[in-house]
């Protein structure tokens, strides 16, 4: 013993009492015992209590230098017996002074030689030894917690925290400092004495005192005791208790070093027993430890992934025959709980290296192996009913691909192992990444992400189209996951299909309101398209080469026409321009797509085709227009130089027939287009003369009013860029714009007038003459629809200047427009107007909308003309029958919310009533402008507005139904939280069109005309599912106490509103809203359960260091949103039920039975409380009981019919009556139905059949008559604050 321990024991002895020159002698020791041992003797043994020895023997005992050889022959030759020496023991060992000398001190004479082991040795002292070792053991360590808690640099060293450290420091300083040091001094050579002593004692007899050293050398992590009982006598004995103390060890959720530890004994001790030869017990035992340690693990993520090691660290200890015992009974377990199905699916995945052979042998998934066999389950818990069983699964199968295509898994193989039935890999996968649960949509994008390179072949449509669905995922997570999988299937197989559905959904999320999504879609395009064009740059025309598909890479051409697909090219426009500003567009993308349009010239005056009839590959143009700005040194002015002449004269020529074909006009537009658009973006690296030369070309081409409408903005804004950037001066730049702009206007007012003035003098012309021959008339036809063409282009012209030079004088074209505009008025009109009686909608309808455009681009620039012009935007709007006027104005009207906010707010009633127009694409657009108004809050979400978007959820077209479905599920859903609480119970009286109880006059549309235009009235199953699916959504956006608010509002605006007459059941919009009421309560989105917090929660905050404080209170949350919901149903809900029932049964309404079946719903989940909820109803307690034994009895009857009639295959059977299929169970139907009427049993009179009696708990006071107090109570519930007043 050092000295410090002598000093602590000193001390201790102090404090005890014992004489300070008590330093230790065996003369000593043996005169305490003597005198021990008279005293025991001259006592009555069955009252008297030994005392424990004095520390300073116990001292000498446990010290290094006693002399333990000759304790026991002294002992003899002072005739003490060595039994005398146990009682003592015994007493110091439960004594709280000093139990871990006395504990060494004991050990110390067990182990000494010619020690009287059997009379020594005895259970409860042993016990009492083992009692105090892990006493000792927790003291020690809460010493050092203390210590820690009190040192000052661990806290602020103020507070309720440093309080009670200063409370634990003063108690430690009460105790004993013998029992503060001699902890930690002693208890390593007392745990070393236990080891030395455990395979000597006899522990065999006494299964308790074995019990307790096992599970105290577990918990203080004595090894080296358990592997000296592992050596004893005693083993197999000990193996089951050993096995039972280390599995919470191996299993605990911490990586120390006790746990690998207690791993690792297992795996190299206590395996190895289980050999050939030994005992049954222990074979049997440690056989059954992998299994035992499954039973125990734990169900967290991270503590069960450290379960999993420890488990497969021992099983891969084992033999093979144990390992595929084991194996065996994880198939099982994968087939049982829910718990043991999720532990499985882990287990088979660490285990899997395990059983198949090492590499460079057959891959080992023969028929009736077990790597097959955990392959197999492993796909089937994909399909598992438990949500983190199936996202487990999936994540696990990917881990397992790579497993297997380490060890040269055959692709046909491997699509043949991952099939469940008639469900190949491709199916499942799409039914995963459409799963409601969000962790199995991931993990099924990140097999895909996977198995792609594995599988070797392009994956099927249906599952690419559900890849490009998950890119609009609400989680953040998932569209990551889907971005990755969709592209990984784009970078291994770019073929068409697979350009065009990645082109659809990556593009977009360019626009994400996630910064990450952002740049990795602007990555994933420079990597996938950018680059794979890039490849052209250096390309050369060979002599013998006559195909483009075989000269560029192979589907360049197909990405660079898709890319330019109207659809996406906005996107597109977005990413080039954000990548540009990032400096990551390469000059030599500029240089490649010039290589590729060169390529093509050549190679088509190569086939000695006239170049009239030459188109450049679709979209090369367009993409060099995009980023040509960013790189403008790039771009060579002679091949500019050169296609815009070539273009330019063709489109000058158009006209003129070719001798082998008319020229792609069209296509050279939106060519010449882009080329404009290029040379405008490098115009400042134009040689001075061809800019002026170029600039003179362009306004040579817009002044003779003839071009395509498409290509006469990119010459306006070629020739301002232009003349912008080749000005000496800025304020220089502006004069030359605005004097050829307004030399433009004024030659377009006089070919517009002079088209004006031949048209009202065609139509005072004569009514009788002599009619034209067929040639004149073929030429007078001819040139009016040139007069036409030039005038339409004229006015268009006018608008792209106007929007150009902003200041240019428009006065002289004002009431030309003006005449055409309202020429398709049915007022009078004064004759000597020009134009006055011509209406130019029916004779020039291209006129006419062209007209309207360029009005509303002129009230752009001009607020008191848009001030007077506004309302007749709004009246034509409204009355118009042409499709693309009615769009062009929509758009026209929403540039003006923007500019002219409050003159058009007063008349969004009227311009949302184009939400349900009949053409679809305005619906469409006018669904876009106005959400994106409300985004940038120009709209608010108050009066109709949100009402009326409500039809557009079930609209005809998929389009806007699911633009609706992004905008409630996402938009609205972040913007607007209440909205859609705050309106629910008003939207169910507003489309189904009823004017009662709760519905505002003007939320319906009255004040303006259109009361049922955004109605889904109708009892009949169709309107009812439209009206059942906008309920449904609006319910999504809520939050659980939403929805326990909605619930208590519809008992009280509906359902009491029945009771109290304020709602007519008698009329058909009445019962349409009772209906829905019923039916919305009764829905399983209205159901509130105590993990509905938790399944509507984000998960991309899993691994976070709050996520498990966060899930507690969304439990919590959940608990008690479903104790209120309970006390509502209760206090609020049944009474309401009962006294509606009692109303509908006294009219004989059809609805009892609807309201039947919502209580039925209701209450399934509160059978065993029918007592407490039905109270005030005995008779409806009875009804409700019997309605739902009757629907179980039914659901089984279908389903016992169902599996009757199944095949062998586990399917239904289909007949054909009819001409139409009929599954098993109608055909076992309709025969019990057909059996029936084969017996010609009448039917029973109705005065013969039992009815039900209803009895009336208010004395016959009718089905009006109902306490006032109920439902008044119910009403003085407060809504929600609204987010206007937000």
């Amino acid at each position: 013993m050092d000295a410090a321990d002598e000093m602590d024991i000193d001390a201790a002895a102090d404090e005890a009492g014992s004489p300070p020159s008590a330093s230790g002698s065996l003369s000593t020791f043996l005169s305490e015992l003597a005198a021990l041992h008279r005293r025991s003797s001259g006592t009555s043994s069955s009252t008297s209590t030994s005392p424990p020895l004095s520390l300073a023997s116990l001292t000498f005992l446990s010290s290094a230098a006693s002399p333990s050889s000759s304790i026991f022959p002294r002992l003899a030759a002072a005739g003490l017996p060595a039994s005398s020496l146990s009682a003592p023991l015994a007493a110091s060992l439960s004594s709280a002074h000093h139990p871990l000398p006395a504990a060494v001190a004991y050990l110390r004479l067990l182990l000494a030689p010619a020690s009287p082991l059997l009379s020594l040795f005895s259970p409860l002292p042993f016990l009492s030894l083992l009692l105090a070792l892990r006493k000792s053991a927790s003291s020690s360590a809460a010493a050092h917690d203390g210590a820690a808690a009190a040192n000052p640099s661990s806290g602020s060293g103020s507070g309720k925290g440093n309080h009670r450290n200063r409370k634990r420091k003063s108690h430690q300083q009460r105790q004993s400092p013998a029992a503060q040091a001699a902890a930690p001094s002693l208890l390593p050579k007392a745990l070393a004495l236990l080891a030395d002593a455990a395979g000597r004692l006899p522990l065999g007899e006494h299964p308790d005192a074995r019990r307790s050293l096992v599970d105290t050398a577990a918990e203080l992590a004595a090894f080296d005791v358990l592997v000296a009982v592992l050596g004893s006598g005693y083993y197999a004995e000990a193996m089951p208790d050993l096995v039972r103390a280390l599995a919470p060890v191996a299993l605990s959720g911490s990586r120390s070093a006790a746990r690998a530890a207690a791993v690792e004994f297992l795996a190299r001790k206590v395996v190895p027993l289980c050999v050939e030869g030994g005992e049954d017990g222990v074979r049997k035992a440690v056989g059954y430890l992998p299994r035992y340690l499954a039973a125990k693990a734990p169900e967290k993520s991270e503590a069960r992934a450290m379960a999993v090691e420890a488990i497969v660290e021992v099983v891969r200890a084992m033999g093979q025959l144990e390992m595929e015992g084991f194996a065996g009974y994880v198939v099982a377990m994968a087939k049982g709980k829910a718990k043991g199905r999720l532990l499985a699916v882990d287990l088979i995945l660490a285990m899997l290296p395990l059983l198949l052979p090492s590499e460079g042998d057959d891959c080992g998934l023969q028929e009736g192996s077990w790597g097959l066999k955990f392959v197999r389950v492993l796909v089937e818990r994909c399909s598992d009913t438990v949500g983190g069983v199936r996202a487990r699964a999936l994540t696990n199968a990917a881990h397992a691909l790579d497993v297997l295509s380490e060890r040269g898994m055959e692709v046909d193989w491997l699509q043949e192992v991952m099939r469940i039935g008639n469900i190949g890999l491709g199916e499942l996968l799409r039914l995963r990444c459409a799963d409601d649960k969000a962790a199995v949509r991931k993990a099924a994008l990140v097999l895909i992400t996977k198995s792609i390179r594995l599988i070797g072949r392009p994956v099927d449509e249906s599952l690419l189209t559900a890849m490009g669905a998950a890119c609009s995922d609400p989680l953040v997570s998932i569209r990551k996951a889907a971005l990755a999988a969709i592209s990984e299937v784009f970078r291994n197989f770019p073929d068409e299909r697979v350009t065009k559905e990645w082109l659809q959904a990556v593009p977009p999320l360019v626009i994400d309101s996630e910064t990450s999504i952002q740049e990795e879609c602007e990555n994933l395009f420079l990597e996938l398209v950018l680059n794979r064009v890039c490849q052209a740059a250096n390309l050369n025309l060979n002599d013998e080469s006559n195909d483009m598909e075989e000269v560029f890479p192979k589907g360049t051409l197909h990405l660079l026409k898709s890319i330019c697909d109207g659809e996406v090219a906005p996107c597109i426009k977005k990413i080039c321009a954000s990548l540009g500003k990032k400096k990551k567009l390469k000059p030599l993308l500029a240089s490649s797509l010039q290589n590729i349009i060169t390529i093509s010239e050549s190679l088509w005056l190569r086939g000695c085709k006239p170049i009239e009839m030459w188109t450049a590959p679709a979209g090369a143009w367009w993409l060099l227009s995009e980023v040509s700005s960013f790189a403008p040194k790039s771009v060579n002015w002679k091949f500019l130089s050169h296609h815009w002449k070539l273009l330019d004269n063709v489109g000058q020529d158009k006209g003129k027939v070719c001798p082998k074909g008319e020229p792609n006009s069209a296509l050279w537009a939106v060519d010449r287009v882009s080329l404009l658009q290029t040379i405008s973006n490098v115009s400042m690296e134009l040689p001075v003369e061809p800019a002026a030369e170029l600039a003179h070309s362009l306004l040579t081409r817009i002044e003779n009013f003839d071009m395509n409408l498409s290509e006469v903005d990119a010459h306006v804004k070629s020739l301002k860029t232009l003349c912008k950037r080749k000005a000496k001066t800025a304020k220089e730049g502006e004069t030359l714009i605005l004097k050829w702009v307004q030399q433009l206007i004024c030659k377009a007012v006089n070919i517009l007038d002079e088209y004006i003035k031949e048209t009202s003098e065609a139509a005072k012309g004569p009514k009788f003459f002599t009619p034209l021959s067929g040639k004149l008339k073929g030429r007078k036809d001819a040139s009016a629809q040139k007069s036409m063409s030039r005038a339409v282009i004229a006015v268009f012209t006018i608008g792209s200047l106007i929007l150009a030079c902003p200041t240019a004088n428009v006065q002289g074209v004002i009431p030309s427009l003006h005449t055409i505009i309202t020429s398709g008025n049915s007022q009078p009109r004064p004759k000597n107007l020009a134009g006055g009686t011509v209406s130019f909608k029916e004779l020039a309808p291209s006129l006419y909308i062209q007209s309207w455009d360029t009005m509303a681009k002129i009230c752009l620039v001009d607020d008191k003309l848009a001030k007077r012009y506004i309302p007749l935007f709004v009246q034509e709007l409204e009355r118009s029958d042409l499709a693309t006027l009615r769009n062009n104005i929509m758009i026209a009207l929403a540039d003006f919310y923007v500019r002219y906010t409050a003159m058009v707010d007063c008349y969004m009633s009227k311009i949302t009533k184009s939400l349900r127009d009949p053409c679809e694409v305005v619906r469409r657009q006018t669904f876009i402008l106005l959400s994106k108004l409300l985004q940038r809050d120009y709209v608010k979400w108050r009066g109709v507005l949100f009402l009326r978007f409500l039809p557009s959820l079930v609209d005809e077209s998929e389009k806007i139904r699911h633009l609706a479905d992004f905008l409630f599920g996402n938009i609205l859903k972040a913007k607007a939280p209440l909205l859609a609480y705050n309106s629910f119970i008003e939207a169910i009286y507003v489309l189904n069109n009823c004017l009662g109880h709760g519905a505002q006059p003007e939320s319906q549309g009255r004040l303006d005309g259109g009361p049922t235009l955004f109605a889904i009235r109708g009892t009949d199953e169709r309107s009812r599912l439209k009206r059942m699916h906008i309920y449904v959504s609006l319910l999504k956006q809520m939050a659980p106490e939403h929805l326990l608010a909605t619930s208590a509002k519809l008992c009280a605006e509906i359902l009491a509103a029945a009771c109290d007459g304020l709602l007519n059941v008698d009329d058909a919009a009445g019962r349409a809203v009772l209906q829905d009421a019923l039916q919305i309560l009764a829905c399983k989105e209205m159901r509130i359960h105590p993990n509905i917090c938790t399944d509507n929660s984000e998960m991309d905050e899993e691994g976070g260091d709050g996520g498990s404080t966060n899930a507690a209170l969304q439990a919590a949350k959940g608990r008690a949103v479903t104790q209120v919901a309970k006390k509502n149903l209760i206090q609020i809900a049944i009474p309401i039920f009962i006294e509606l029932k009692r109303l509908l049964e006294s009219k004989n309404s059809p609805l009892t039975g609807c309201l039947m079946e919502c209580l039925r719903t209701l209450l399934k989940d509160y059978k065993n409380e029918f007592d407490e909820i039905l109270v005030a109803d005995k008779q409806l307690q009875k009804e409700l009981l019997y309605d739902m034994q009757k629907h179980d009895v039914a659901g089984k009857g279908k389903a016992k019919a169902a599996a009757a009639a199944a095949g062998p295959s586990g399917a239904s059977p289909a007949v054909n009556v009819g001409g139409k299929r009929v599954d098993g169970s109608a055909r076992a139907t309709a025969r019990s139905v057909l059996k029936e009427v084969n017996r010609n049993t009448p039917t029973p009179p109705l005065n013969s059949m039992s009815v039900p009696k209803v009895r009336s708990m208010l004395g016959g006071g009718g089905g009006g008559s109902r306490r006032p107090a109920v439902l008044e109570s119910v009403r003085r519930l407060e809504p929600f604050g609204s987010d206007d007043e937000n």
